[in-house]
């Protein structure tokens, strides 16, 4: 577990600037010192980190979640990123927790020094939002769904990081092992997660250098990216402003996740007519069925997620409604109440991080609840949509 790594170095030769790639190990104190003991010779004129905007601004604002507006983020449909990043982050901190060693060390090392020494910062990743989306779309339904499943159970798991895990985090990258965590068929992750950001990274240095004059530049990168960012800086001849607006573009999403909400809509209102059609007390009875199904499933979901007993009624009101018209969910309704009967405090905000490293702390803090809420409940609702659905289909063939 204490062997020590030695970070790997590469140099390039680009357009007449050295170009130093320095593989680092994300949870190796010797790496944040080796970043330092670079910077501190004086020989670059810039460094660029495996970062994105949004990432960096983590870093650099490590308290931003103390100003995050949840009533916003209810409505732009934000909950299910944002709560997946503070999943990823659970395992981060679990790191931090079980090593004293917090991952990204030589990044914040790269770019404290460099403020230091008044060498600009060059954010060379794609945006951790694009990198997920594009890994949600690359891989099967099935594939997401257990994907999603390993997500959840690293929240709930007591169990300490592996000295595999940990070893794989010195040699590789931070997105690749924690994916890994949660999925033990990682290889259908590498394109979107690995192998795309080498070719995009490689692809913003080349950018720019096209638009400074850099002698020399160090780029700090996890240990797992520096044999790709290497070949495609020497074989990559396409303009790279070509290659960063193709891998910044989402895959066409397919028809039917949106088609099928509204044909499942169509049956269930057809069935009630046909069934009113045949008799009053049988439409009657389809009606409560699609209420009792639907809003039963609901509530429990809010139950699950400890919601207050007035979100647990409004989850089971709202469900029956929300999923006849699949613009709104039930979910919005759910975490809107919730939000409104225990009003988050600041200390819920400045502790979220912290909080959301273990599920119990999910339960505690309001936010992370709030986000529980809308989850739960919009799950609930959905598989009560298809249940009601084939319970209203039963008694009309039977």
């Amino acid at each position: 577990m204490n062997k020590e790594v030695r970070e790997p170095l590469a140099e390039v030769e680009l357009d007449g600037c050295i170009i130093t790639l320095l593989g680092t190990a994300h949870v190796s104190r010797s790496s944040a010192e080796k970043v330092e003991q670079l910077l501190a010779s004086g020989r670059y004129n810039a460094v660029a980190v495996e970062l994105c905007p949004s990432r960096h601004h983590a870093i650099v604002n490590p308290d931003n979640l103390e100003k995050m507006d949840i009533f916003r983020v209810i409505r732009e449909g934000k909950v299910p990123m944002v709560t997946a990043s503070l999943a990823l982050g659970a395992y981060q901190q679990r790191l931090a927790e079980q090593f004293g060693i917090k991952p990204g060390a030589e990044m914040r090392a790269a770019i404290e020094s460099a403020d230091s020494a008044g060498l600009p910062v060059l954010l060379i990743d794609r945006e951790i939002g694009v990198t997920l989306k594009r890994i949600y779309r690359s891989v099967r339904w099935w594939r997401r769904l257990y994907l999603l499943s390993g997500l959840f159970a690293g929240l709930v798991t007591r169990e300490k990081v592996s000295e595999e895990q940990v070893e794989r985090l010195k040699e590789g990258d931070m997105l690749e092992t924690i994916f890994a965590e949660f999925s033990e068929q990682a290889h259908d992750l590498y394109e979107p997660l690995i192998d795309e950001r080498d070719r995009y990274m490689a692809a913003r240095i080349r950018m720019e250098l096209d638009e400074q004059s850099y002698d020399t530049l160090l780029v700090v990168i996890g240990a797992g990216h520096l044999q790709g960012i290497q070949r495609y800086l020497r074989e990559d001849h396409t303009p790279p402003a070509d290659v960063i607006e193709e891998l910044d573009q989402m895959p066409a999403p397919s028809r039917w996740p949106k088609v099928i909400p509204w044909l499942v809509v169509l049956l269930v209102l057809s069935g009630f007519a046909v069934g009113f059609s045949r008799s009053t007390d049988l439409g009657w009875r389809l009606v409560m069925d699609w209420v009792l199904i639907n809003g039963g499933l609901s509530s429990l979901g809010a139950v699950l997620a400890t919601a207050h007993p007035l979100t647990v009624v409004g989850a089971f009101i709202a469900a029956p409604l929300t999923s006849l018209n699949p613009m709104v969910g039930a979910g919005m309704v759910t975490a809107a109440i919730e939000s409104w009967v225990r009003r988050p405090r600041v200390g819920d905000f400045s502790r979220l991080r912290e909080d959301t490293a273990h599920f119990r702390g999910w339960r505690k803090n309001s936010v992370a609840r709030i986000l529980l809420v809308f989850i739960f409940s919009t799950l609930g609702s959905g598989v009560g949509t298809y249940l009601a659905g084939f319970r209203i289909l039963e008694r009309l063939a039977g």
